[in-house]
């Protein structure tokens, strides 16, 4: 059995530890911060809880799988709630819909929402669910290592078209729904993966219908219990965590890797390093590797996001767990992030976990969770533009600004110093472009024993498909005799 070092114990590093722990390796995880997660991160302050990244979970039966991997299941581990309604999404007119758990239900909000919306959001929905079909036993049932592998993946050559990858989101969005509120509310999906509809491809179609016909799930005490058990079973299978370490090199001789070298000196030799970082910094700092880097940034960095979070006094009435606040002109949002400024009028994501989770807040008392895009690299000033944030929210809901204790917030330079992510490019590397899935960094590097893990390789960003990352590198490890 080899000796690992998986470098980063955010979500992608942790669940890799586990499946390499599992089948035998000898596992340590080696994290910068304090505590690991990563993204998965959770913020309190004066009796209120924040879910500080990721807010909602798809696809459980990914974390189900990799729980079963180590000997236990994720409903003993983290009991879920599937919520319904999903989301709310309101316009600045008033109007709105709910998304609801199941798509029948959600179709016929829409038709309550927009006569005839509710015949074109089922259609649009089953061409979603095709997508979805082939995407998971062909892009992600492996690594991408180029064309010939994807098509010895293919069941037929329809499979190919079947995930709509010539045309953009929005451009399918368009097809689909005459109501240019829908077409809005469709291209808020390429958000997901932190990429703009007019540039994404129209598979990314798969998310609504994945979020209608799998659920959107909540864990009592918010996603960071989640992480909690993440990193409970990992330590409970017998991998070996430090925090507080930064890694400032991997050893490489001979075409393998020897092991890594921490900031301070100390080498921890390895036979397997798997990099749960971003792969601008692994091939730019760590293993500096021109050709592999050229390829990390070819594929282009996500957008980034900023982040108020807000204590607040008082019950919102009718509030929502989720709710999608969109502007006026969505078009003009994307091109403002396009030319590297933050939105004017942006769409505004809300989640107030107390909604659903009385001990997320102290009683009577609200954590509003508040999400922005931002492009990656710009420096914003906070204060000004959580204040703008607030007052847009105040124009198309609630006015929080007279029952506010405190906030804080996350701009793209305080993601970037957090996760080491380029520029603050929170999701890793985009979807952007028709060939967004083969320029993404490959779970197998350059060298004998490096191995790819997170949302900046394949399979890309996102709770699920990280984990599906460590899926493929550990089977990529014992294909490669280790």
């Amino acid at each position: 059995m080899a000796e690992v070092v998986v470098i980063g114990g955010g979500v992608g590093g942790l669940a890799a530890a586990i499946r390499l722990r599992a089948a035998g390796h000898g596992v340590t995880i080696l994290e910068r911060r304090a505590e690991l997660g990563g993204k998965l991160a959770v913020v309190e302050r004066e009796g209120f809880r924040f879910d500080a990244g990721p807010s909602l979970l798809t696809l459980p039966s990914v974390f189900d799988e990799l729980f079963r991997v180590a000997g236990t299941c994720l409903a003993d581990a983290v009991p879920l709630r599937r919520l319904d309604p999903q989301l709310r999404h309101r316009w600045p007119d008033g109007s709105g819909f709910d998304t609801l758990d199941g798509p029948e239900a959600t179709a016929t909000a829409i038709e309550q929402f927009s006569p005839g919306g509710g015949a074109a959001y089922r259609r649009f929905e089953a061409r979603g669910a095709r997508v979805w079909e082939v995407a998971r036993r062909t892009f992600l049932a492996g690594p991408m290592t180029g064309g010939p592998a994807l098509l010895k993946r293919l069941r037929s050559p329809r499979d190919l078209p079947a995930v709509d990858p010539l045309r953009t989101l929005d451009s399918a969005a368009r097809a689909a729904f005459t109501d240019p509120r829908l077409v809005q509310w469709a291209g808020r999906y390429a958000t997901y993966s932190g990429s703009s509809p007019r540039l994404a491809p129209a598979t990314l179609a798969c998310i609504p219908s994945i979020e209608a016909r799998e659920g959107v799930w909540y864990p009592p005490g918010g996603l960071g219990a989640l992480r909690d058990e993440l990193v409970g079973v990992a330590i409970a299978c017998g991998v070996d965590v430090v925090t507080g370490v930064e890694v400032g090199s991997v050893e490489v001789s001979g075409g393998r890797v020897r092991g890594v070298r921490t900031a301070d000196g100390e080498r921890c030799r390895a036979d397997i390093v798997v990099a749960n970082v971003d792969a601008e910094h692994l091939y730019g700092d760590l293993v500096p590797e021109p050709r592999a880097h050229r390829r990390a940034t070819r594929a282009g960095r996500s957008l980034s996001g900023f982040v108020v979070l807000a204590g607040v006094r008082h019950i919102t009435p009718g509030l929502h767990h989720h709710t999608v606040w969109f502007p006026e002109d969505g078009a003009l949002e994307f091109r403002q992030l396009r030319e590297g400024a933050v939105a004017d009028d942006p769409t505004i994501y809300t989640c107030v976990s107390s909604v659903t989770d009385a001990s997320q807040a102290p009683a009577g008392h609200e954590n509003w969770f508040l999400l922005v895009n931002a492009p990656h690299g710009r420096r914003v000033d906070r204060a000004a533009y959580r204040d703008l944030l607030l007052e847009r929210l105040a124009a198309r809901g609630p006015d929080l600004r007279p029952r506010l204790l405190f906030s804080e917030c996350l701009a793209p330079a305080d993601l970037a110093d957090r996760y080491r992510s380029p520029g603050g490019a929170i999701y890793g590397t985009s979807s952007n472009g028709r060939r967004a899935a083969f320029l993404r960094p490959g779970n197998r590097g350059p060298y004998r024993g490096l191995y790819l893990a997170g949302g900046s390789s394949h399979p890309g960003g996102g709770l699920p498909l990280v984990a599906m990352s460590a899926r493929i590198v550990a089977d990529l490890v014992r294909e490669d005799g280790w």
